[in-house]
């Protein structure tokens, strides 16, 4: 589907969808109040649940399961049920078609190809992605030397140990973590640097415009790769290619058990933070006005800004060459301790917490405990990175608009001249 057709595809998708929920809206009125006070009491309810423990935390998720089964019956005995399905459905669609006509290919320049470039793998890495795709054999073909990461072994070392031996490109098949590693090095050296999706999430690829699904496609941007230059960043010295995340995510990160069971650690986490008879947390910055601020839930600090709470493109960096950090903070309080509403949100080229005590930090996903103060810096423009042609080379909301009303304004200028 072309960008003109699939913000064509949008437009009509979202007014039917929107035409169907007011018919809906006037047919369940006023019945229809009644459900989404049913959501909203469910939802409060579970929260209050989740930063308890034992009896309390069982009542209140008990409360909330009959209040949200409550607004799922009343839906029911309305008779509205297929068409609810239909406008969800509808809208669903209209939002992938608009993420569609927004989505662009970056124009980057050619560069010449590596006369001895060294991919290193680890063989383990998103459920064993490099084995299965036979990354080390496709990097043969393309006349790219492999070298699979053994358990124990320092992928630092290697890295430095295969440029000493005349490497001119190095790349990583492999998670977050170890592509962070491998980046730093080629910084450091000058040397360009690609990225094998061969991790779980692969959260930087994404951003950096490498196809996530096309493992071994990305292998192309060693012989006939164009070039872009982007930024790291850097917490205490270490380079990060995404982000670091302090307070309960972080805390949830350090424990043995995270790994295997991820949703019942962090639960179990939140009410030894949050909750009323929790440790909490000791963490302290100047806010965006320099105001001194401190939290006990979520502070996430971030390799260029990330685009939150938005219908398209959440959770993705519009751009990798600010030259800033993101930072968002949760459940922050102020000097008095008065409680700041909602999120905030800023960018800044470095930023500062202190603590009384080592600070837990999830570093691209992977656990950290780091002295205080945490000294964050960006590295503008520091790593040139490799694309392979096909891929699109720019972020998948390097195009879309800030908000909803330039995003009506944006599909329609696509749907009339084919580009956003």
């Amino acid at each position: 589907m072309n960008r003109r057709l699939a913000a064509v595809a949008s437009i009509l998708l979202m007014a039917a969808a929107l035409v169907l929920a007011v018919v809906v809206a006037v047919q369940s009125f006023p019945r229809g109040l009644t459900v989404l006070a049913c959501l909203i009491l469910g939802a409060g309810a579970g929260w209050w649940g989740f930063l308890r423990r034992g009896a309390a935390r069982a009542v209140a998720f008990v409360a909330a399961a009959v209040l949200l089964i409550g607004a799922i019956v009343l839906v029911v005995v309305e008779g509205h049920v297929l068409a609810n399905i239909v406008i969800l459905v509808l809208f669903a669609l209209s939002l992938g078609a608009a993420a569609r006509a927004f989505t662009i290919k970056a124009e980057l320049l050619g560069a010449p190809a590596p006369k001895h470039a060294v991919l290193f793998y680890n063989p383990k890495s998103g459920g064993g992605k490099a084995e299965r795709f036979k990354v080390a054999d496709e990097a043969r073909a393309r006349g790219v030397e492999p070298i699979e990461l053994q358990l124990g072994e320092d992928l630092e070392t290697l890295v430095r140990a295969a440029i000493d031996r005349g490497a001119d490109a190095v790349g990583m098949a492999g998670g977050d973590g170890s592509q962070a590693v491998v980046a730093t090095v080629a910084a450091e050296r000058g040397l360009p640097y690609v990225c094998i999706p061969a991790g779980t999430r692969n959260h930087f690829a994404l951003d950096l415009g490498v196809d996530r699904d096309d493992v071994v496609g990305a292998l192309d941007a060693f012989t006939q790769g164009r070039e872009r230059v982007v930024d790291l960043a850097e917490v205490n010295g270490r380079v990060f290619v995404n982000n670091v995340s302090l307070g309960v995510y972080a805390e949830a990160v350090q424990s043995s058990g995270y790994r295997d069971a991820k949703l019942r650690t962090i639960a179990e986490t939140v009410p030894n933070v949050l909750g009323p008879q929790g440790d909490g947390l000791d963490l302290h910055w100047k806010g965006p006005n320099g105001s001194a601020q401190s939290t006990n839930a979520v502070v996430l600090v971030s390799n260029d800004p990330y685009r939150l709470g938005r219908a398209l493109g959440s959770g993705t960096r519009p751009r990798l060459d600010a030259g800033v950090l993101g930072i968002t903070v949760a459940g922050a309080s102020d000097a008095s301790g008065q409680r700041l509403r909602g999120i905030e949100e800023w960018s800044a080229p470095t930023f500062e917490v202190s603590s009384e005590q080592p600070i837990a930090a999830g570093i691209d996903g992977e656990a950290a405990r780091l002295d205080p103060p945490l000294k964050f810096v960006s590295r503008p423009r520091v790593l040139r990175v490799r694309i392979a042609p096909r891929h699109p080379g720019a972020s998948p909301s390097a195009a879309m608009p800030e908000d909803p009303w330039h995003g009506v304004a944006g599909i329609f200028r696509v749907a009339l001249r084919g580009s956003p």
